[in-house]
């Protein structure tokens, strides 16, 4: 089946197209058309033309843990690739394996089992939802190497490294210094991608000084060190903020505004929704504004920063809270724009998603179309017409609806 998109507004992951035609054929973008082309359609096409609409990469959440059920909650809210950063490596081949052939999901990459300290994040997690018959860790550098072997032989696309505490409080025990550096180096060797856990200054600092490729959070223990901000640029690590987790961390409840937004409401399951109600706690020594000041910072620099949520913690939702992330990225500083790279061209070039993140042609037909123009507007993203994966349209299916019950 081929589709026609005419006469459409067009994010090609870099800049806005206007009036432009988008031609899909078996599951690629065949043709990106000039405002004025005339685009003969196949006989079999579907034609879209949405007037005042815009057509974008589909979206990849670049922090999440893809639970069962994921996958589709994020594809119904444009998210079509998401980066998963812990997850059982069963349960991600499972998940991959079901994605290839099941174009109703999101495709899915992942660090399978994080690397931390015997005690360390998320050790506590892990034992709690019972996840895994054995929790894997290290203690020393000369076990990094047979550590990321392990990862990549149970099908890891990435590493994840524990290298600070679930907060900057807390006091389970954490890897050295030089196992991280051990751990950076081990991936390297394996041509893979180090990211390294961080919600405290002092922690990211170590593992940017270790060499990581990515930072999984930001902090928010302390105000942004204009040196070492500049220290991240020059070094190239990219920064995924997920600030939606950080305001729920600092006990701000944003994600039950997002709940209520008519535009997410509708598609929000009762599990989903509640998630989204809840915040991972009362923690006063945290400061979410240190964290708004680094995105602020890193943008200006000209950092790489790409848009995550850490989905399913308390207050996000699969999907649905790449949207907030989007709108803080935009409240922080950068441009909406920029803000629409952090979520498509950035993470497809970082982690070497070279068949999609753009509209453009050759291109795997990963595609979202939403009212009016997110370029001028980041809210707009919410707003979605359809969202296709490989060239197929993904039924989004409206949830039954919720009935508050309080008062």
């Amino acid at each position: 089946m081929s589709t026609l998109f005419r006469d459409v507004r067009v994010f090609d992951g870099a800049e806005i197209l206007d009036a432009a035609s988008v031609l899909v054929e078996n599951g690629r973008i065949a043709l990106v058309a000039p405002p004025g082309a005339d685009v003969l359609a196949p006989s079999d096409a579907v034609v879209v033309e949405e007037p005042d609409a815009t057509l974008l990469p589909g979206l990849i959440d670049c922090h999440v843990h893809a639970e069962p059920g994921a996958l589709r909650e994020a594809i119904t809210f444009g998210v079509t690739t998401v980066l998963d950063m812990m997850c059982p490596p069963e349960l991600h081949r499972e998940q991959r394996a079901t994605a290839r052939r099941d174009l109703g999901m999101a495709d899915v990459l992942s660090a399978g089992i994080g690397a931390t300290a015997p005690g360390g994040h998320p050790s506590q997690l892990v034992e709690s939802v019972d996840w895994l018959d054995e929790f894997p860790t290290l203690s020393t550098p000369g076990e990094a190497a047979d550590f990321v072997a392990r990862r990549m032989a149970e099908g890891s696309q990435y590493l994840k490294i524990f290298a600070g505490r679930l907060t900057p409080g807390d006091g389970r025990p954490c890897l050295d210094t030089d196992t991280v550096a051990a751990l950076v180096e081990a991936a390297r060797t394996n041509g893979v991608l180090s990211i390294a856990h961080a919600v405290d200054q002092a922690a990211a600092r170590a593992a940017v000084a270790a060499g990581v490729d990515g930072l999984a959070h930001l902090f928010v223990d302390e105000k942004p060190e204009p040196p070492f901000i500049d220290e991240i640029v020059s070094a190239g690590v990219f920064v995924v903020p997920t600030l939606t987790m950080l305001e729920s961390l600092c006990g701000r409840p944003s994600g039950a505004e997002l709940a209520r937004d008519p535009r997410i409401t509708p598609f929000l399951s009762a599990s989903a929704k509640a998630r989204l109600e809840s915040v991972l706690g009362e923690n006063p020594e945290l400061d979410l504004s240190h964290a708004r000041e680094a995105v602020a910072m890193l943008a200006a620099a000209g950092g790489t920063l790409l848009a995550g949520t850490d989905a399913i913690a308390h207050g996000t939702a699969h999907g649905a809270s790449l949207h907030r992330e989007l709108e803080l990225l935009v409240e922080c500083g950068m441009s909406p724009r920029q803000a629409l790279a952090a979520a498509t061209s950035a993470p497809a070039g970082r982690f070497g998603l070279s068949d999609r993140g753009h509209v453009r042609g050759g291109l795997q037909a990963d595609l979202v179309l939403v009212r009016g123009n997110p370029a001028e507007d980041i809210t707009r993203t919410r707003d979605l017409i359809g969202v296709w994966r490989r060239g197929q349209r993904v039924e989004r299916r409206r949830q039954p609806a919720i009935v508050d019950r309080e008062g």
